[in-house]
């Protein structure tokens, strides 16, 4: 029985069956053998100038004939395709993900498909599997959890993958440095005068989530303050989930002056809780989000946001997935994020202090 990564590619003689000009076709009509014509149509080779190679390429235009690169890319065991999963494309910042990893699969000629899981580690499997019967060449993924071992299953069966934006702390990963990013956020809070800001903290499967959280209570900790448990509300990386969150903080009975939501979403999120309870930001309630995705910016109140460097995350994991460990080991490359100020923060109001 073939396998489907046998019955997705075809080579070109299989293509005449279909009525698509063939190699041999070429092969035929410029008077070359077909072994001359893939030679000089390779385009990972040299371009030759000499009178065969030109005639060789007008014969192959005249005719339309268009190489085969699935096929060609079979024959060497490989297809310059990389499967990418993400929990899914309508968050934003999945998106941004993959069309770094999308601009940097093109650098280096190779091609990024996506298939989206909705963060269920039983979906995770399943893309994993359509994906590699597929024939692509490695994996990354960016929906790794605390305590699930779908990346381990993947390394004992010798598939080449990396993980992005969250780590397991096994894998090879690539990620921002989120606990800097949490406390660049939280700094930022400290420094306009804020001493009780809430965190919506995302969830605590996810590394990501961890590490700014570490970040923000390593903050708190410096500006000598006492950590409160009650400004800290878990959350996932929905706007709804977000707009949960921030009603739970505002209904203290000490509210916070201050929020940090750990996602760009969630802070949308908040922002529309604020609104509807009669909050202004950031006259009543300052607010910074994380991940700077472009809406932010464009909101009626511009959002105040951690910027992700995106671009060199998606590089670092495709080199790392091609080459591994540098020479010093390092399994992890960490990108470090950059605060951007906008009007959703301020100074708090001395009744609010």
């Amino acid at each position: 029985m073939r396998s489907e990564r046998q019955t997705v590619f075809h080579d070109d003689e299989t293509q005449e069956r279909h009525g698509r000009v063939t190699i041999l076709d070429v092969a035929a009509a410029a008077g070359v053998s077909k072994s001359t014509v893939s030679r000089i149509l390779d385009e990972r080779l040299p371009r030759s100038e000499s009178d065969t190679a030109r005639r060789v390429r007008q014969v192959a235009g005249d005719l339309g004939y268009v190489r085969d690169v699935s096929a060609a890319s079979l024959r060497r065991g490989q297809t310059n395709t990389i499967g990418v999963i993400v929990p899914r494309l309508t968050d934003t910042v999945m998106a941004m993900l993959y069309e770094a990893l999308a601009r940097a699969c093109a650098r280096s000629g190779r091609f990024a498909i996506v298939a989206t899981t909705d963060d269920a580690p039983r979906a995770d499997r399943a893309a994993a599997l359509s994906l590699l019967q597929r024939g692509v060449d490695g994996l990354v993924l960016s929906t790794a959890r605390e305590g699930d071992d779908f990346a381990q299953e993947l390394a004992d069966r010798g598939v080449p993958y990396v993980l992005a934006l969250r780590s397991d702390g096994r894998s090879l990963a690539s990620v921002g440095d989120d606990r800097l990013g949490g406390y660049l956020a939280t700094r930022h809070l400290l420094d306009l005068g804020h001493r009780r800001i809430g965190i919506i903290a995302g969830p605590s499967y996810a590394s990501s989530s961890r590490g700014r959280l570490a970040g923000y209570r390593q903050a708190v900790q410096e500006a000598g303050l006492e950590e409160d448990p009650a400004l800290i509300v878990e959350s996932t990386f929905g706007i709804d989930s977000g707009s949960e969150a921030a009603e739970a903080l505002m209904r203290l009975e000490r509210p916070p002056s201050a929020l940090f939501a750990v996602n760009d979403n969630t802070a949308i999120g908040a922002l529309s809780t604020l609104a509807r309870l009669g909050l202004s930001v950031p006259g009543d309630v300052s607010l910074v989000g994380y991940n700077d995705i472009p809406v932010v910016s464009r909101l009626s109140t511009p959002l105040t946001s951690v910027r992700v460097p995106f671009d060199q995350i998606a590089t670092s994991a495709l080199e790392l997935m091609t080459q591994g460990p540098d020479a010093s080991g390092e399994r992890i490359r960490i990108a470090a994020p950059t605060l951007i100020p906008r009007r959703s923060t301020g100074a708090p109001r001395k009744t609010r202090v």
